[in-house]
Order: C-alpha cells, then sequence, then structure tokens
C-alpha cells in the first residue's frame, strides 16, 4: 500500500513537471504539454506492449513449442490467481526476461533463449514468478507511463532550449529574469527530475515484485540464485537493449560504469538479494 501511494505521488510529480514546463508558455502552452501528456499515456497504454515485443524479435510460443516454459507459467499463474499470459522467446543469448501489457487480461511474458540455457528449474520459476507479479501489481503499466511521462519532460526540455535559441518563451518577453531561470530550469532540472523520479518508480516496483515474486513461489532463494547469475552473464554478455525499455527487464540488460548504475531504472542486485533472503529469516 505505501509503495502504491509513493508511486502515485511520483507520477503526479512527472505530470505536475510536464504542467509546469508548458505554463512558462502561457495558458495555450499549458495546453499543449496537458494535450501531449494525454496522447502519449494514451500511446502507451495501448501500444508500448507491442512495441517492446516487437522491438526485441520476440517469437510467440505455446505448450507444444515450449513445455517447460509454459508449465511453469501455467502453475505461477493460477498460484497468482490471474489469467494465463501470452508466452514469448527471444532469441538473445543475454540471460533475462521482461513482462508487458497494461493488465493481467492483456499480458506477455518474454524470455530470452540465453536465461533458458542457464537457469536451473528452480531458478526459472523465481524468475517468472517476479514477472508474473509484475503482471499481477500492473507494474508495466505504471513504468511504461512512467518511462513517457519522463520523455515527454525531455522533449519539452529541448523545445524550451531551442525557443531560448531562437527568441525565448511568451514569458521570457514578458519578464526576461524569471524567463531566464525558467530556462535554465527546463534545460537542466527537468530532465534530471524525470529521470530520476522514472528511476524512483521503476525501483520501488521491482523490489515489490520480488517480495510478491518470492511470495507466489514460496522460495526466496530460488529469485536470489537466479538475480545473481543472471547479473554475472548480463555483464559478460551484454544485450543490445534500448534505454527506453531496459526498465522492462528483471536485470539491467547492459553493463555500465558504476555511475551510471546509480541512475539505472533498476536496484544493485546485492540489495535486491539481501531484501530477499531477509524474508526467509
Amino acid at each position: 500500500m505505501i509503495n502504491n501511494v509513493k508511486t502515485v505521488l511520483l507520477l503526479g510529480g512527472l505530470t505536475g513537471i510536464i504542467l509546469f514546463i508548458g505554463s512558462l508558455w502561457g495558458q495555450g502552452g499549458l495546453a499543449i504539454a496537458l494535450m501531449m501528456s494525454i496522447v502519449m499515456n494514451l500511446g502507451s497504454y495501448f501500444f508500448s506492449d507491442k512495441l517492446a515485443l516487437m522491438a526485441y524479435g520476440a517469437q510467440p510460443v505455446d505448450r507444444e513449442q515450449a513445455p517447460r516454459l509454459y508449465a511453469i507459467v501455467e502453475g505461477l499463474c493460477s498460484r497468482a490467481d490471474i489469467p494465463m499470459p501470452k508466452l514469448y522467446l527471444v532469441d538473445e543469448p543475454s540471460p533475462n526476461a521482461f513482462a508487458t501489457g497494461r493488465n493481467p487480461q492483456h499480458a506477455s511474458v518474454a524470455v530470452t533463449t540465453g536465461a533458458l540455457r542457464i537457469l536451473d528449474e528452480r531458478e526459472l520459476q523465481g524468475v517468472l514468478a517476479h514477472e508474473i507479479s509484475h503482471v499481477k501489481n500492473r507494474d508495466i503499466l505504471i513504468s511504461s507511463v512512467a518511462a513517457t511521462l519522463a520523455g515527454v519532460v525531455t522533449y519539452l526540455a529541448y523545445m524550451a532550449r531551442f525557443a531560448a535559441i531562437f527568441g525565448g518563451s511568451g514569458r521570457d518577453r514578458d519578464d526576461e529574469g524569471g524567463g531566464a531561470l525558467g530556462g535554465l530550469f527546463m534545460m537542466i532540472l527537468a530532465p534530471i527530475a524525470a529521470l530520476l523520479i522514472q528511476m524512483w518508480v521503476s525501483r520501488t516496483r521491482e523490489y515489490q515484485a520480488d517480495a510478491s515474486g518470492a511470495q507466489i513461489m514460496g522460495d526466496p532463494h530460488a529469485l536470489a540464485s537466479a538475480l545473481q547469475k543472471l547479473d554475472n552473464y548480463a555483464k559478460q554478455i551484454p544485450m543490445e537493449a534500448s534505454p527506453n525499455t531496459a526498465h522492462m527487464f528483471i536485470v539491467h540488460p547492459f553493463s555500465g560504469s558504476s555511475l551510471l548504475n546509480l541512475f539505472s531504472t533498476h536496484p544493485p542486485i546485492p540489495e535486491r538479494i539481501n531484501r530477499l533472503l531477509a524474508h526467509s529469516r
């Protein structure tokens, strides 16, 4: 419940940043910013799952084509009391998995061939329980909306910089001092704030999916073992993933410096493992 409240507040903060930036161009700018956020969110709601699956060349599989995968997901969905999602395989040596879809009735779970190869039965169950938890908690939609709103903020900040170069906004003409400060906020602080909010939304949902996934499976050690193995392999075999969809995966799909990890949408693996094991004590 606390995590849900935090998520709503953070999403509200992102929307507030968008409306603030738009308001710097007066009522017209505010209306445009509002319309942009609505249109982008509708697009995210209806099409983000299809775009993500298409981006990674995910291929649908059924019970006959992937009996091991199908049997595990079917059992987990029964425990979680949600409909069976569509299953996909991604032909990718880097081990990873993600879930997508706007609700449990329109959900998909995708697993890379690398994950099927390196994970044992128990670890694979832990990973899939994590993804089923995302579906059950509707985390996919929330994270997609957060990423979309952050993208709108960044785009508006870019437009603000463009406007500043070629004459400034309406408020710049009315109040050069205030306009300069507003321009500084838009060009520098707003994208950083949006990135941080998206990061916190994603990290909050990851921690929750770890906990609820372990609860569905009844074995936090399985997911803890899988996370460590996935993280080790992902660093050795980084995946060619888009930064716009990196938040969807169970572990960060590409390696990066420790500085970049500070702004990662994924919590540190050691912290996730510690939290999981704490539930078993």
